[in-house]
């Protein structure tokens, strides 16, 4: 790696916590985890130019200099008192990298870089108290401290290990829209040339989809993926494929950025406000189409799943005389299994791994939508997990029993605001345990930034 990897990313002793010969398991797994997200992470910052740090690359994002300070900030804020016995470093930079940004309704962030500390300073904030999480998860976990803390060590472990993989993800979309010349590029090998697939649509019929998570099961979901139940849902026939660069070409080429009536109101006038013609990650060299890949700019890949925000997937939806899926038409689609009720994977029971999909940091781009056959479902519809996430039309919303989070109240409620939409599945930049079948993720409709792709439904 290069230099900036050391200067860029302190830490902790990282053999403190990976040679666990005291610790009893499950903590020795969890803790093992955390150190690998921490390298999941350090690995993205590793990849910005010193000077580059206070750049936005995404206007309703922070600086990149917070997630630096975030990431730690979140950790500490999160098992002190309720775990670890931390005391704070430094109250003013908990506050400041406490929380992120998500401007519905707001106007842009206007700060500027001298409103931010000095990496230097952060840097050592981050230090301090990676080696502090270290020494007390050391000391405190096997003197049995799980015994008289309110919350479960494993799940505040578990929120701190995969709120870390989330920002391995978000951060990414941020260093993707990073301009060339700030980061270090490293070498890929861009998938293409392959020969398009038939598009066609597969029949589901009428079934129930199990959304959610049940309590009884003991395993770890966030707040948003309680309580588990059943919606039936009607017979459909869905895309085979995400709808790709290629078929989006043709909503482009055909108007679908200048034709109001597939937009809804609110689309429409946002696209008008912001000049928008064409997706975020495309450029066009004269009569030519580029596509932005995180370290490079190629040809338009036709067989690469198109990323879009979920207006624009809405419009092409429109256009094609078809929908979008719901939450539970999409569940069904990916879970469904005619010998039984349903599958964990598509593919069956299988954990995930490089044969089945797209995901896990195994790429840092997309790959065309039919590479992997083994990953397609019981019912046929190919590449739901990994790839890019895919647009619903649900609103995201609780589950009936939900119940937030006492230690992160936050995390789900502050976005049921009827103004987030829910995706599903997962793009090369999600980690392996959130492709579990209950996760949800969520977003604006007019955020384009997401590795998120869509797939058409027909009722």
């Amino acid at each position: 790696m290069h230099q900036i990897e050391t200067s860029f990313c302190p830490q902790g002793d990282p053999g403190m916590l990976a040679a666990r010969n005291s610790v009893e398991a499950p903590h020795e797994l969890l803790l093992t985890r955390l150190v690998q997200a921490r390298a999941r992470t350090d690995e993205l910052f590793a990849l910005i130019k010193p000077e580059s740090i206070y750049e936005r690359p995404i206007p309703e994002r922070h600086r990149m200099i917070f997630y630096l300070g975030h990431l730690e900030a979140f950790d500490c804020n999160l098992l002190r008192e309720r775990l670890l016995p931390i005391n704070s470093f430094n109250q003013h930079l908990d506050r400041l990298f406490a929380f992120g940004i998500d401007p519905v309704g707001g106007g842009l962030p206007t700060d500027g870089p001298s409103d931010w500390p000095a990496v230097e300073e952060v840097k050592e904030y981050v230090a301090q108290i990676r080696a502090a999480i270290d020494e007390g998860l050391e000391r405190h976990l096997k003197a049995g401290i799980e015994t008289r803390a309110e919350f479960s060590p494993d799940i505040l472990l578990n929120v701190a290990i995969e709120h870390r993989l989330m920002h391995a993800e978000t951060f990414t979309y941020m260093l993707h829209q990073l301009g060339l010349e700030h980061k270090f590029r490293k070498p890929t090998k861009a998938q293409q040339g392959i020969e398009p697939p038939e598009a066609r649509m597969i029949e589901i019929p009428d079934g129930v989809a199990t959304l959610g998570l049940s309590k009884s099961e003991g395993a770890f979901g966030w707040d948003n993926e309680f309580v588990s139940h059943t919606e039936a849902v009607s017979a459909f026939a869905i895309d085979k494929y995400k709808v790709t660069c290629r078929q989006y070409l043709g909503f482009v080429e055909a108007g679908g950025y200048e034709d109001p009536a597939l937009w809804a109101d609110a689309d429409w006038e946002w696209i008008e406000r912001n000049g928008i013609r064409h997706p975020i990650f495309w450029k066009k060299h004269k009569d030519h189409w580029h596509y932005r890949t995180m370290f490079d700019e190629v040809p338009l890949p036709l067989e690469w799943p198109v990323y879009v925000s979920q207006a624009e997937a809405s419009a092409y939806a429109r256009w094609a005389g078809k929908s979008l899926p719901t939450e539970a038409q999409w569940h069904r689609a990916a879970y469904a299994d005619p010998s039984r009720s349903e599958r964990n994977y598509p593919w069956g029971s299988e954990p995930a791994d490089a044969r089945f999909g797209n995901f896990d940091f195994h790429s840092w781009d997309p790959t065309p939508v039919s590479v992997f056959p083994q990953g397609e479902s019981a019912l046929g519809v190919a590449d739901m997990l990994g790839n890019g996430w895919e647009w619903t039309e649900t609103v995201f919303a609780p589950f009936e029993g939900f119940e937030p989070f006492p230690f992160y109240r936050g995390y789900s409620a502050d976005f049921f605001d009827g103004k987030h939409f829910v995706i599903k599945g997962g793009s090369a930049r999600t980690a392996a345990c959130m492709l579990r079948r209950s996760f949800r993720n969520w977003f604006q409709p007019h955020y384009q930034y997401v590795y998120a792709g869509f797939r058409c439904v027909s009722n």
